[in-house]
């Protein structure tokens, strides 16, 4: 960015729940320099929110259906922080502001459909400019995609690779996510459209080979408990780092499981996301859904301590097998502000290989954010391995 920035961060969506949450972290931990500004559709809730915090904070009014207001908060920043979902319906205004602007950015979405066509229609444009575009950076997808970077750095170079992840975790979640699931079960057609489009402009990899293999419901031989493959983004992401960066080797696959605790719990959840997404098909039926939990509402603070997650990754490259783990609090609101600030603050502030365009936390920020995380709570971690080593991250 060659232009000044009157503000190293904005936040948009400050004024929701999560975006409150972010809110609250980033001014308590950003530092005391850091210029940042909060942004929302009402000038009224953006004072409440900023009359909650322990610092003054700047203010700007923008609306996602006012391009002007859009283009003027991601000129006036080095990074955009956004909270604003379901993504596929309000985000693309502001990837095509900040990829216009050469403003970095970074989102909260577990939508594969818009991390898709926001790779098809910007990409090429944020390349340009120079900015970098990093959707996922919340528990969808830096536990994973970090901790996917982590396990792989424990294996031998230069051989294929076998990775798998086993995501256990309790909490609950706000009227944002749920319009977000709902809308992404709602659209499972079009995210399919979205990603074969988005296959035939990838270029293609020359000598290596990164793929998600999906895998079965059954008792995992990795940790001998219940497992059912996990349909979030958090695999494509992964295997985007893997196109990416060398380093995940000539050959790299991976699958994706929830940890579930008995047999008929794995019945359970398999038939529970399954009336889900078709419900989800019913419009009369979503939006009842969506009426359970209404947007802006969330978990209590109370029920948020009580949260936790976890993610064990199981690594293999030739003779080497290596487990590795993931922990940290509440993952859907707590840890994930925690996460989304500190991949924005890395951007804003840290020395990072140069990139542009849509990049991932680990293509873009690697173990420079892993070291911030750690910092911040989230604990990697060397468990076992074959050479009988147990150690925390480096």
């Amino acid at each position: 960015m060659t232009t000044p920035r009157n503000f190293d961060l904005i936040l948009l969506g400050a004024t929701g729940f999560t975006g409150g949450l972010v809110a609250k972290y980033l001014t308590t931990h950003a530092p005391s320099s850091a210029r940042i500004a909060l942004a929302g559709r009402s000038q009224a809730k953006l004072d409440l929110v900023v009359a909650s915090l322990d610092r003054p904070i700047a203010t700007m009014v923008v609306d996602v259906t006012d391009p002007a207001s859009v283009q003027a908060m991601a000129e006036a920043t080095k990074v955009v922080i956004t909270t604003v979902g379901p993504y596929v319906l309000h985000g693309e205004p502001v990837v095509a502001a900040c990829a216009a602007a050469g403003t970095d950015y970074v989102d909260l979405t577990g939508e594969p459909e818009f991390v898709d066509t926001m790779y098809v229609r910007y990409d090429q444009l944020a390349s340009s400019t120079g900015a970098r575009i990093i959707h996922a950076c919340g528990f969808d997808s830096i536990p994973h995609d970090l901790g996917a970077q982590f396990t792989v750095e424990q294996l031998p170079e230069g051989i294929p690779i076998t990775l798998r992840g086993f995501v256990t975790m309790d909490g609950t979640f706000s009227g944002g996510t749920a319009a977000s699931a709902l809308e992404a079960m709602h659209r499972t057609g079009a995210a399919k459209k979205a990603h074969t489009k988005r296959i035939t402009m990838e270029p293609k990899l020359s000598g290596r080979t990164a793929a998600v293999v999906q895998g079965r419901p059954g008792k995992s031989d990795d940790l001998r408990q219940w497992a059912i493959p996990m349909p979030t983004v958090d695999p494509q992401i992964v295997v985007t780092s893997a196109r990416h960066l060398e380093r995940y080797g000539p050959a790299f696959t991976y699958s994706h499981f929830l940890v579930t605790k008995t047999f008929a719990g794995t019945l359970a959840t398999l038939g529970g996301l399954g009336a889900l997404a078709g419900l989800a098909q019913v419009g009369p039926a979503r939006r009842w859904l969506g009426r359970r939990v209404p947007p802006g509402t969330g978990p209590s603070a109370e029920k948020r301590a009580k949260s936790s997650f976890s993610v064990r990754f199981v690594g293999e490259a030739g003779a080497k097998r290596v487990e590795t783990e993931v922990r940290g609090g509440d993952p859907g609101y707590d840890a994930t502000a925690i996460m989304l600030s500190q991949a924005a603050l890395c951007l804003a502030f840290d020395e990072l290989p140069t990139t542009s365009g849509q990049q991932t936390t680990a293509s873009a920020m690697g173990s420079i954010l892993r070291h911030r995380l750690q910092g911040a709570g989230i604990d990697f971690a060397v468990l076992t391995s074959n050479e009988g080593k147990s150690q925390g991250a480096e």
